[in-house]
Order: C-alpha cells, then structure tokens, then sequence
C-alpha cells in the first residue's frame, strides 16, 4: 500500500498510480519513503572522558595551490582555485564571455560539497539569475521533488550545478564558447565533491559532460564515465523538459529507480 508521503512525490512528478504499482519494484518502493534514522544518541554527560590539555594552534593550513586551466582560443589561461572559497571569488567575478554582460550575478552551485550524487544541469534561468542559485524555478521544484523521490536533497546529500554559471540571454542554449569558458569551474567543483555518481539532466549537460554530439535519446540509458577519475555518470531528462512532455514522466521514473539502486547497492 502507497504510503501519502510516496503518492504525493508520484503525483508531483505527473505518474499515474496503476503505472507504477505494475512497474516498480518494492525494494526501491520502500527505500524511496522510509525515514531517515536517528542519530545515536550523545554520551552521558557522566561518562565522557577528561578533557586533554590544550594543545598548541596548530599553523593554518596552506592553501592548496590553483590549477591551470586550458582558456578558450584567444583568451588568457585561466588560474582555477583548488579550494571551494577561491572557486567562488573567481566564478563570482569572471569575464570570460559575453554572458557577463547581461547576467545579474553568476550561479554558482548549491548543496553539499561532499556530496555522493551532484548533478549537472545545463544553464540558469530568469529565476536563477536574480535569485543566484541553481534550480528555483518550476523546473527546479520539480528536480527536488524527483531528488526526494529516491531520498536525496541539496540540503542533505546532494550538490547541484550547471554547465554555465550565467543565465544565456531569452534562455537560449549557452553556446560552444560559453561552456568551454565555464568548463574549468565544473570540472574543478565535480573534483571538489568527489561524487558516486553525476546525473547530467538534458541534452545540452549530457553532450557537453560526455564530448559527444550524440542526441540524448542515445546518451541516456547506459552507465557512462566521466573524466580521467572515470566517475560513473548517467543522463537523464531536465526537469523543464518534463514539465514540456509530461507522457515522459514515466520514463523519468525508470531512471530515477537506476540512480537510487546504483546509489543503494543490496549487499
């Protein structure tokens, strides 16, 4: 029997109940609405040991040094931070094409920076640019809705970002030039999190995580790998693609099904 916490994600993705009660298998059914456990409790204040003696201040610790990055044709090499606050400065202020002229303020990322699933959309949107994070939108209720569905959430354990940190004018496409200015920061933030596994949502995040100009209908569906680290990567439909093609809801779900098993393997 559906618990209401489980209808209400399946209703929220547009799937209608009869479908997945014929599909869908009870483990991840399960998985999808139990609660989270709760923590051990804290020792008795009775039991814990002596406090040692202070120590010395250990010295700060270095900062790790930046990593050159290789700039589009024309443009300086780019000096990529390898740390999360020096990432963010440089994104914040970055110039290396024209969506700063029309931006806002950059997108840069949201979530948790150790993360075992990030996932990788493809631009920000109106919403994003004013509000500076990546999906907020429609599209972005209905990704923490599909999140939640195989228990994941920003605020938890998942990282989100895009392949471009500025919104493309009128919501365009972000061209060739535009992603390969952004590629650096990407590749440093998916560096950073050391994810499980990146779901790439959407056509324009699929070809430009995989090099391929391949349609999505045939990147989607296998297990890919990502980068000289070989991180297991998988593409699925954008959230906004979605709310355009509800009959596609269904397939949406399969895929979720995969990420939550391949993130939950049974021993």
């Amino acid at each position: 029997m559906h618990s209401p916490r489980r209808l209400q994600v399946l209703d929220a993705l547009g799937i209608e109940r009869w479908q997945l009660r014929s599909g869908s298998p009870a483990a991840v059914a399960e998985a999808v609405v139990e609660a989270a456990a709760p923590p051990p409790p804290a020792p008795a204040a009775g039991l814990a040991p002596a406090a040692p003696p202070p120590m010395p201040a250990a010295p700060p610790k270095p900062r790790p040094a930046p990593v050159a990055a290789e700039a589009p044709a024309g443009k300086p090499l780019i000096e990529v931070p390898a740390d999360w606050d020096g990432l963010r400065a440089v994104v914040k202020d970055c110039r290396q094409c024209k969506l700063c002229q029309t931006r806002t303020q950059t997108v840069f990322g949201v979530g948790i920076e150790s993360a075992p699933l990030m996932v990788v959309g493809e631009g920000p949107g109106a919403d994003e640019d004013i509000q500076g994070q990546p999906f907020v939108g429609r599209a972005g209720k209905l990704l923490d809705e599909m999140l939640k569905a195989i228990g994941h959430s920003r605020r938890d354990n998942t990282y989100i970002a895009n392949v471009v940190k500025c919104r493309p004018p009128g919501n365009r496409d972000p061209e060739t030039d535009e992603v390969e200015s952004c590629r650096p920061y990407l590749e440093q933030q998916i560096r950073l999190v050391k994810p499980r596994l990146i779901v790439g949502l959407g056509r324009i995040a699929a070809q430009r995580l995989l090099n391929s100009d391949a349609p999505l209908s045939r990147l989607r569906g296998p297990l890919h790998h990502y980068g000289p680290e070989q991180t297991p990567l998988f593409i699925t439909y954008h959230p906004a693609y979605l709310l355009r093609s509800p009959r596609e809801k269904a397939k949406s779900w399969e895929d979720l099904k995969k990420i939550h098993q391949f993130l939950n393997p049974k021993p």
